[in-house]
């Protein structure tokens, strides 16, 4: 059984066990348990229930692991070629790993 679930404005695939990277919560604690409400499509083992736009009753039960992992550095660079024009910036995106504990549906 799985479910894609959307959380903070991006869409996973949920299954029991799966550990998932999301962006950055505030205000999760570490060994918190989250409960995400916006499921858009439930597989029961072959059964689909598609929502319109969300399924009625399903939840995904997350346990937060770390609240804050930074991620691999990404470096931006910019540059105008004969101009001496050159720009160097980067930065590191900030998740929140969680564990699946259920998926109700």
């Amino acid at each position: 059984m799985y479910a894609i679930v959307e959380i903070n404005g991006q869409q996973f695939k949920a299954e029991e066990g799966k550990k998932l990277f999301v962006h950055h919560i505030r205000e999760a604690q570490e060994g918190q348990t989250i409960e995400f409400e916006k499921v858009l499509l439930v597989d029961n083992e072959g059964t689909v229930t598609v929502g319109a736009p969300t399924v009625e009753g399903a939840k995904v039960v997350c346990e937060v692991v770390q609240p804050l992992v930074k991620g691999d550095k990404v470096i931006v660079f910019k540059m105008k070629r004969r101009k001496d024009s050159r720009k160097r910036n980067g930065h590191r995106s900030q998740f929140t790993q969680v564990v699946i504990k259920s998926v109700v549906a």
